[in-house]
């Protein structure tokens, strides 16, 4: 819609319902705080789940309505968002789209189903469906709707009304970017490689400190200006330019004493899997250097 308030309820109160609404709610709340008249406005009309007390929570938090009828949450609203886990929006849907959704927008939060794997039929319904994706953790529902300016949004299906949701971001959030359908498995794989295997890489360094004698705070204050000033340059500069360490100086041999202090194979399998595709980045920071003799330590590892 454009010329009035879009009116948003969302059929699911966990963090991801808690922290949207919550977010479209203050920048509304801004807004009218600074005389501001925007046709590209978001008012939450509230919250239906199962969990009742979770929808009346969320309700109360973002200043809406507690339905106990999800009827009656689609007819007040332009667009639903369906803020369920992602095994549930296709039976979430399915329960909807039952009632009268001509000229609605549904909505999910998933970062890897497209709207047409979910909302197939919308279209034959006289809706549009979409898939609006926040590149950010939502590790809290009562505190993460202050970081969402921080967050960048990834944004697919029908080109009617899209726009909307474009230009809203563009002007609450970091950034937006809009992406085929088709993508969006391999879109989310790299979000979860930025993201959730990073983790796994911490824990990896973590059990290795701890193995020299590091209690778990202790390890993380160690690694914290090492950490900080890394991600810095990989975000100011890319990985290319950032890159430091025995494999982008083609050192073979200490590559060779890191891979015998695995016990695990689990561990020295994800060191390898790293190291290789850092061969790849080291090649691309320094084109003139011989990497072949880290190559063939890497092969003969994984042999």
């Amino acid at each position: 819609m454009v010329g009035d308030n879009m009116k948003v309820g969302f059929v699911g109160a966990g963090k991801v319902g808690f922290s949207l609404g919550k977010f479209f709610a203050e920048n509304s709340k801004a807004c009218e705080a600074s005389g501001l008249n925007s046709d590209n406005q978001i008012q939450v009309t509230g919250y239906y789940s199962r969990h009742e007390e979770s929808a009346g929570e969320a309700a109360e938090f973002t200043n809406s309505k507690f339905y106990k009828d999800v009827e009656l949450l689609v007819k007040d609203s332009d667009a639903i968002f369906l803020t369920v886990p992602d095994g549930a929006i296709k039976s979430t849907y399915d329960r909807i789209k039952v009632f009268d959704i001509t000229n609605k927008q549904i909505c999910h939060c998933s970062g890897v189903l497209s709207s047409g794997e979910v909302f197939s039929d919308a279209g034959e319904r006289g809706a549009c469906g979409y898939s609006i994706h926040p590149l950010f953790p939502v590790s809290d529902k009562l505190n993460s709707y202050r970081e969402m300016p921080d967050a960048f949004f990834c944004l697919e299906g029908e080109e009617h009304g899209i726009r909307f949701w474009e230009q809203y971001i563009q002007t609450h959030c970091r950034g937006v970017k809009l992406i085929n359908g088709n993508d969006k498995v391999k879109y989310h794989a790299a979000c979860a490689i930025a993201s959730n295997l990073y983790c796994a890489l911490m824990q990896e360094s973590l059990e290795l400190l701890g193995q020299c004698g590091f209690d778990r705070d202790e390890a993380l204050k160690a690694l914290a200006a090492l950490v900080e000033s890394n991600t810095r340059h990989i975000l100011e500069d890319g990985p290319v330019k950032a890159l430091t360490g025995p494999v982008e100086r083609g050192d073979a041999g200490t590559v060779d004493k890191h891979i015998g202090c695995f016990t695990r194979d689990a561990d020295r399998n994800l060191y390898l899997a790293a190291s290789s595709k850092l061969v790849e980045v080291a090649q691309a920071k320094n084109p003139e250097r011989d990497y072949e003799p880290l190559k063939k330590v890497l092969d003969t590892a994984e042999r």
